[in-house]
């Protein structure tokens, strides 16, 4: 039977997958090494249990001990599964940056986690940096793992997924392409695969914000290139040892738009469910495609799944209140709305002091009139501060005696363009059917938001 004892010996060994559409203008084949196929779906697993075993093995990490690490969530998840396994407990800190569902995953699998901000300086008390290394102090029979520093990480990857690689594509490998992060992945399988062909070229992806390009290109940790970023799981506002800047060909930055959007293109035109690091790849891949001809085999790391970015890159809101997707008409814009957003209406017969009511409650300014299901006129908050401000005695008429003329209706695809020809001084809204028949609204307030202004 072939049967596994444990978890732990579900990682590695994951599929060689060819990109067939989000690459098909560049000249090579393009193969994706999909690493969210372990079982933290993430490459992190590789080095988490190789952190462990080295740790175990030097005696930094005893029975019943507690593992502490710093980690953007991939990492924890790799050492909470070889915790579980092996009898240990974990404390995890991260940033306020990283998605929420990683924070959670961890603690379903049993571990602390501990928040700390992301914009403070890597030795600040405060970083997440600092307070896993306090912790690991702090707590007796305890092991700060410091997957940046710990060439375990670098020398799982040596040992695994450098020789897949190599034996999956019949050592035709001419290029690999990896987001720059601790430095262990990029630099471990490139390690073992120049080794076998020091003609490889190994190519880094970077996030603007990260100091590891410059750092590349000039020797110099230059902390004026460091500044936030949204990109999760790589780039660095230091060098950690796992580094071994010979074995790196070339580094790119890439912006978190387009890391963004590719990773959101994988999902739908090759079936990838991937993270922001896959897209970011890709997107990195695409700005060297000139250093590439149609002999060339070029092999991307895609590290995690993309289940830890729901709330992120793949939730359109999200995407549209940074700027990252392109709206492109009304459709879009009530796409990009929380779930469970419902439209404010009142009825005719209702008085204008409810009405009144309705605008403070859900603060809003304008609102759709109807009688007896039909949409018959508006009021507006302009409208009636007028027509109050003459006569305080309206507050008990019925709205119908304050009508204001009905919105427009549009096309539920009507491009954006055109909602923002209708929406004017004497008109502060536009209303569209979707395709089961449900009203929506789009205020001036909305297009300008979806526009970036």
């Amino acid at each position: 039977m072939e049967i596994k004892n444990n978890i732990l010996e579900t990682i590695g060994n994951t599929p060689l997958i060819r990109l067939n559409r989000i690459t098909k203008d560049l000249p090579c084949t393009v193969l994706a090494k999909v690493d969210y196929f372990n079982p933290g779906n993430s490459i992190k697993d590789r080095m988490a249990l190789k952190m462990i075993e080295v740790a175990e093995a030097e005696g930094h990490l005893k029975p019943g001990g507690t593992i502490i690490e710093g980690t953007s969530g991939n990492t924890g998840m790799g050492l909470a599964l070889g915790a579980i396994v092996k009898g240990y407990k974990c404390i995890f800190v991260t940033t306020d940056k990283q998605s929420k569902e990683k924070a959670d995953v961890l603690k379903a699998m049993g571990a602390e986690v501990i928040v700390c901000p992301t914009n403070v300086e890597p030795d600040d008390p405060q970083s997440y940096y600092s307070v896993a290394a306090r912790l690991a102090k702090e707590t007796p029979n305890s092991y700060h793992m410091n997957q940046y520093d710990n060439l375990a990480n670098r020398l799982a990857h040596y040992e695994t997924t450098g020789p897949e690689i190599w034996r999956q594509t019949d050592g035709k490998i001419t290029h690999l392409v990896c987001t720059a992060g601790t430095g262990g992945t990029i630099t471990g399988t490139a390690q073992y695969l120049k080794e076998q062909n020091p003609e490889i070229q190994v190519w880094a992806v970077d996030a603007y914000g990260s100091l590891l390009t410059k750092y590349f290109n000039t020797g110099e940790a230059d902390m004026n290139e460091v500044y936030p970023y949204f990109s999760e799981g790589f780039g660095e506002d230091f060098v950690p040892k796992n580094y071994d800047m010979r074995v790196i060909d070339a580094f790119t930055q890439v912006t978190d738009r387009d890391g963004a959007i590719i990773a959101r293109k994988l999902a739908k035109e090759e079936g990838l469910f991937c993270g922001y690091s896959a897209g970011s790849c890709v997107s990195g891949l695409m700005q060297l495609k000139d250093r590439l001809n149609k002999d060339d085999l070029v092999v991307c790391i895609f590290h995690d799944h993309g289940s830890r970015y729901v709330a992120k890159i793949y939730n359109d809101q999200w995407m549209m209140e940074r700027g990252f997707l392109d709206v492109k008409s009304f459709k879009d814009i009530i796409s990009g709305r929380p779930a469970g957003n419902r439209l404010i209406t009142a009825e005719a017969a209702q008085t204008v002091s409810e009405a009144v009511e309705l605008m403070r409650r859900y603060d809003i300014e304008s609102i759709p009139v109807f009688k007896d299901g039909d949409m018959i006129g508006s009021i507006s908050e302009s409208g009636l501060f007028q027509k109050l401000f003459s006569n305080t005695e309206l507050k008990q008429e019925k709205i119908e005696q304050v009508l204001e003329p009905a919105f427009p209706v549009v096309d539920f695809n009507t491009p954006i363009e055109k909602l923002k020809s209708l929406l004017n001084k004497d008109n502060g809204a536009v209303m569209s059917k979707d395709e089961a028949g449900n009203y929506h609204i789009i205020t001036k307030y909305d297009v300008l938001q979806a526009l970036g202004s």
